[in-house]
C-alpha cells in the first residue's frame, strides 16, 4: 500500500488495479493512466451549488429507476476489457446519474453515467473543460454540464453520434433544462442564490 503521493511517477501511466493499492490523504483521479491531484476542499459558493443541485436531482430521481451519486464516487470508464489492470481512467464527478444498475458496484460505477455535473473551481478549470470533456464525450456520457459559478452560467453538451453538441449558454435568468431527463428543470438563479 503507498501512502505518500510523492512515491508516484507522475509521467508514468497507472491502471485501476495500481489505484487501488494507494492510500493518500489527497483525492486523485486517473485520466488515460495519467495521475491528476484533485483540488483542494471546494469552496463554500462550489459546496452550496453542488448541494442545490443534490437536493434537485434526489427529488427529480426519488422513486425513479436511475440513481444520483456525489463526489467522491469513483467512476471507472474502461475502453475494453473491464480488468482493473486495463482501466485506465477513474473520474470523481461532482454528480453522476446512472440510470443502468448494472454499472452501479460497491466500487462505484464501471462504465459512463448518464448525466455528468462537473462544477468549475479556481485550479480545475482545464481538466474538466479539456481533459475530461474529451473523456466523457468518448467514454459515451449522453448528457454533462459544466457549472460555473463565477460567471453564474451551465454549458451543456448532449452526444449526438459520438461527439458532443453545445446547446446555448444556460444564465442565471434561464431555466436549466436536462435534454434526457423529461421535467428535470430549475431556474438557475435558485443554484446560484442571486
Amino acid at each position: 500500500m503507498i501512502t505518500d503521493i510523492n512515491l508516484l511517477d507522475f509521467s508514468k501511466k497507472y491502471s485501476f488495479a495500481d489505484y487501488l493499492t494507494w492510500s493518500f490523504s489527497e483525492r486523485i483521479e486517473l485520466l488515460k493512466g495519467l495521475v491528476f491531484k484533485m483540488s483542494p476542499a471546494p469552496n463554500t459558493t462550489h459546496q452550496r451549488v453542488s448541494w442545490e443541485l443534490s437536493g434537485r436531482l434526489y427529488n427529480y430521481f426519488k422513486n425513479k429507476d436511475c440513481q444520483t451519486f456525489s463526489a467522491p464516487f469513483d467512476v471507472r470508464l474502461p475502453k475494453g476489457s473491464a480488468a482493473e489492470n486495463e482501466i485506465f481512467t477513474v473520474v470523481q464527478p461532482d454528480l453522476c446519474v446512472i440510470c443502468d444498475p448494472n454499472k452501479i458496484d460497491e466500487r462505484g460505477c464501471i462504465g459512463a453515467p448518464d448525466l455528468v455535473i462537473e462544477i468549475l473551481s479556481p485550479g480545475n478549470t482545464t481538466k474538466e473543460m479539456k481533459n475530461k470533456f474529451e473523456i466523457y464525450e468518448e467514454a459515451g456520457v449522453r448528457e454533462y454540464w459544466l457549472v460555473e459559478p463565477n460567471d453564474k452560467v451551465v454549458l451543456i453538451y448532449i452526444l449526438v453520434n459520438g461527439k458532443y453538441q453545445g446547446l446555448a449558454p444556460v444564465t442565471e435568468e434561464d431555466i436549466l433544462k436536462s435534454t434526457i431527463f423529461e421535467g428535470l428543470e430549475m431556474p438557475l438563479k435558485e443554484i446560484f442564490f442571486s
